[in-house]
Parts: structure tokens; sequence; C-alpha cells
């Protein structure tokens, strides 16, 4: 099986300025990566996740509230808190499904929320999402393939709560790992991937339009057969990263 070629490791410190400004990368994105409080076990894993690049991508300003669906252990959640400021608003929105399981699955987002004042954890039923106000994002990051391994309708239903959820313009941003292309549903539990073909039929169904998709994360190496958490695949794995919007009008 053919596996992936190992990624040199990257230093996003000090040279992430002068690097990411020839790429088109925002200021206050790069400024919000580079950020010295972020901890050691986030960063190591911006070569893998290339954060700034994703979240430029996505078109998060100052200002905005979004929402970090399934947050895990915040690492896009204090990037966001960064990127938005003062003036915006980072809800991390944990399923209660979750919080019910493992009710420490808050603790991250809490753990932010409390060293960051627009930061507020944020409790949700997956198949009626609602939050405080209406938003400018909503973001979920490697998620999207467990969300479809719950009740049958729980992803039909999520997105259109996310679309209710959004201001008219408002945008959607979904990453994951790559299943092989035209096999929706079928590796979801098994290999923890999901088919891009997939997710864009849900969320078109839901009302959105597909506004961009880029290959930032994608890797050539990953036959997509193998499990994401398979030594040789972890942080190597094929994403997407699809950006959709909610129409204007």
């Amino acid at each position: 099986m053919l596996r992936h070629v190992a990624a040199a490791t990257l230093s996003l410190s000090f040279a992430i300025g002068a690097a990411h400004a020839a790429d088109g990368i925002p200021a206050h994105v790069s400024t919000a990566v580079a950020e010295p409080t972020r901890p050691e076990a986030d960063t190591t894993r911006d070569a893998d996740r290339k954060p700034a690049d994703v979240i430029a991508f996505s078109g998060l300003k100052p200002g905005d509230k979004i929402a970090d669906l399934n947050p895990g252990g915040g690492y896009y959640t204090r990037i966001f808190a960064k990127v938005v400021g003062t003036q915006g608003k980072v809800y991390g929105l944990v399923p209660k499904s979750s919080l019910e399981r493992r009710p420490e699955s808050g603790d991250a987002v809490k753990g932010i929320a409390a060293t960051n004042s627009n930061v507020m954890f944020h409790p949700v039923t997956l198949t009626a999402i609602e939050t405080p106000e209406p938003l400018d994002m909503v973001w979920t990051s490697n998620n999207y393939h467990d969300f479809k391994n719950r009740d049958e309708g729980t992803t039909d239903a999520m997105n259109k709560s996310i679309f209710n959820a959004l201001k008219p313009g408002g945008i959607y941003i979904v990453t994951d790992h790559a299943a092989e292309a035209g096999s929706g549903g079928r590796d979801t539990n098994t290999l923890h991937r999901v088919d891009a073909g997939l997710v864009k039929q849900e969320a078109l169904a839901a009302g959105f339009v597909l506004d961009g998709e880029s290959n930032i994360l994608s890797n050539s190496n990953d036959d997509r057969k193998g499990k994401v958490f398979e030594a040789d695949m972890r942080g190597h794995t094929d994403r997407f990263v699809l950006r959709f919007k909610k129409p204007a009008q």
C-alpha cells in the first residue's frame, strides 16, 4: 500500500510573518498563529495542519463571530480567539452527547474561555444547533466523519441548523480525512474518513452553495485506504478543505 513521504518539519515562529506575507496570508492570521502563548503541543502540529493557510482560505477576520464545532483540545479555538480579537466571539460548540459520555471533553474549551474573554464554552445538540447570536462562520475540522457515525440523519439536521445559525452570506468550513471518491459514508467508522463528494451533497441539500475548495491539506501519497490513526498515516492523511456559503438572499 502506497504511503506518505515524510513531511519536512517547518518552523512557524520568527519566520512566519515573512514566509506567509509572500503567500498572501493576512497579518491578523499570521500573528495569531505565531502567538507565543500557544502550547507546544499545538505548534508542533502546525507543519501538518497549516493553520495560517487554511484560515486565510476561510476568510476569517477580526470582529467575526465564529463557532468551532467539536473543538477537541482547542487547537483552532486558541487561534480563532486571536484572529477575531476583542470585538469578535468564538463559540466552542461541544456536543452534549460527547459530554454525557466523557464529561472531560469540554475541559479544553472551558480552560481557553477562562483566559480569553471572547471565547465561550457552549454545549449543543448536533441535530439542533443554536447559538446566542447569528454567526459569520461555522468551522469543523476532522469531525464530519464522526458525525456520520451517529444516528441516521444527524448530519442532515446538523447542516440545516448550521445554515440557520449563520448570517446571510455566512461561511461553513469543513475539513476532514478524504475517503476514496464515490465511497460516500462507507469508511466513516472503519477508517475514519469521508468522501468529500458526500459532504458537498449534504451541505448543498441544506441550502448552502459551494464557495470554494482547496488542496492545502492534500497528500497524493495517501491512497485513502488506511486508518487515519495508523502510525504511518497519523498527521499525513489526504484531507479536503471545503468552503460553503449561505446565500445572501
